[in-house]
């Protein structure tokens, strides 16, 4: 029997699973580590953490499982996407990356539309120029930090960065390459006329691979550390969203998934490359060889329950009633003792800026309608409304791009909450469907280490074979029909608050 890797180098921690070529989840491990905000809007890491981490979660997997690294036939890495990781001609690390939720690039994006143009920059990059796109944080680190960038032999990104310190290669994939915004998305590979705009070399971007391709080799250092066999395959590996994809089965038309993990991610599949003409949408190379997606994003998804939880927890009502649940668990209860639309409380989940669709750094939580009725449970519940509603502008714009699916296929940590998949399904007005496996990028990133080792033909071949639905929740019409209206408010909030965010950024 052979065996497979897969990595999802995340915001919060780093994980690694072991399956078997069948799919069974052999083992897992999980190793965090803490994200950085030396200022309000902020966002750093040290590559280190993940790679410390990485180097734990796979002797943990090899140990737990009782795997023969001998079996262990291709590992497969994902991991958040944008990332900048710095490295000097000896490998070693600049300064902490600047991270996909990091903020500061504002005045660089501004200077990419200056040179090309704004619609002239979408037409080329298929995307907007965003702040936590990686090119805005090189122009950056230029105009900021000169004394560092002069010393750049090469930039990756965070699971490339893994991978470096695995193999001693330098290396990227598409589907992660595309949230630079320096790939040509129809040609799969480094934009030239990109590159020659912003006065960066290409020398100092990795070679870019399909996704299942194997890309590097584990090299003696590496696998002393980590008890992997020296010469192990390492798959190109994918960007978590479309890691996810692969693991949740979104690999064919007429497909679209909604991850829901620290941020949240709409996503559908595409035969071909194409874009919402307002850059709106994202649109980058899949993990598929010769296919694409869009997808839209919510920044602080779960990541806004995390903030909820850690600053003010469960209500101690809810602690006293069961003692024996955990937080997340008991603000799912919290969040079912309050009606569908939270009484007329509505939360706007932009707690680190907005992606989608605004694009707007400056946009801020917001709780908006509080009364006296007002309770913890409402809170509770507000979130996962809120966070429920900015993923249906995602799904609206894709609706409008003629995308469309009688289902959306639910995974991240939010699938594990029955109210949270219920509210999604009475927000979205459409049949939310889980599945047998619940590992998302790592799972995918495990199936495409098959690929690129030839344990499956191709990406749709492992899908086909190991993915399988497993639950459905179907929109309950009064919920639908109360969320309808509050929608409307929602959305008319942002426009209202939109100047008073710049202000207050100013203040």
């Amino acid at each position: 029997m052979n065996y497979l890797i897969g990595l999802d180098i995340g915001t919060t921690s780093t994980r690694a699973i072991i399956i078997d070529e069948d799919g069974k989840l052999i083992s897992s491990a999980t190793s965090e580590y803490p994200l950085i905000t030396p200022r309000p809007g902020w966002a750093e890491q040290h590559p280190e953490d993940w790679w410390k981490a990485t180097v734990d979660v796979i002797k943990k997997v090899i140990e737990k499982s009782k795997v023969s690294p001998k079996s262990i036939a291709a590992i497969g890495p994902s991991g958040q996407m944008h990332g900048s990781v710095f490295l000097d001609k000896d490998g070693n690390v600049l300064r902490p990356a600047l991270l996909w939720c990091d903020q500061r690039t504002q005045k660089q994006c501004d200077e990419i539309y200056d040179i090309f143009g704004y619609e002239n920059f979408i037409k080329l990059s298929y995307n907007k120029a965003l702040t936590g796109f990686t090119a805005p944080k090189v122009l950056w680190l230029r105009e900021n930090e000169p004394d560092k960038y002069k010393n750049i032999y090469k930039i990756l990104l965070p699971k490339d960065y893994v991978r470096f310190k695995l193999s001693g290669t330098y290396a990227t994939e598409v589907s992660d390459a595309s949230g630079t915004i320096l790939l040509d998305i129809a040609k799969r590979n480094w934009s030239d006329e990109i590159l020659k705009g912003l006065d960066i070399s290409r020398g100092v971007l990795p070679e870019v691979y399909e996704s299942p391709e194997i890309s590097a080799k584990v090299n003696a250092e590496a696998a002393s550390l980590t008890g992997l066999l020296e010469g192990t395959p390492i798959a190109g590996g994918a960007g978590d969203q479309a890691g996810g994809a692969v693991g949740s089965g979104i690999v064919a038309p007429g497909l679209i998934s909604d991850y829901l993990g620290t941020s949240g991610v709409v996503f559908s599949y595409s035969d071909c490359p194409v874009y919402d003409t307002q850059g709106r949408l994202h649109s980058f190379c899949h993990a598929v060889p010769g296919k694409w997606h869009l997808m839209g994003v919510t920044l602080a998804a779960a990541g806004s329950l995390k903030w909820y939880d850690d600053t003010f927890g469960p209500s101690r009502k809810i602690m006293e009633q069961y003692p024996d649940k955990k937080s997340y668990k008991l603000l799912d209860l919290q969040a079912e003792n309050a009606p569908a639309g939270s009484e007329g409380l509505i939360f706007l989940p932009y707690l680190s800026g907005e992606r989608t669709p605004y694009a707007d750094p400056y946009a801020r939580g917001v709780f908006f309608g509080i009364s006296y009725v007002h309770n913890q449970d409402h809170f509770a519940r507000a979130i996962l409304e809120g966070v429920a509603y900015s993923q249906l502008d995602c799904l609206s714009l894709m609706r409008d791009t003629g995308v469309n699916s009688d289902k959306i296929v639910l995974f991240g940590g939010g699938a594990k909450s029955r109210i949270w998949k219920q509210i999604v399904a009475d927000i979205f007005d459409t049949k939310i469907v889980t599945l047998n496996v619940e590992e998302g990028p790592s799972y995918g990133g495990a199936l495409l280490a098959g690929v690129g080792c030839g344990i499956y033909k191709s990406v749709q071949a492992a899908v086909s074979k190991i993915i399988k639905e497993k639950d459905e929740t179907s929109p309950v019409k009064e919920n639908v029909e109360i969320y309808k209206k509050f929608y409307g408010i929602y959305k008319s909030l942002y426009e209202d608050l939109k100047k008073d965010f710049v202000d207050l950024v100013k203040i």
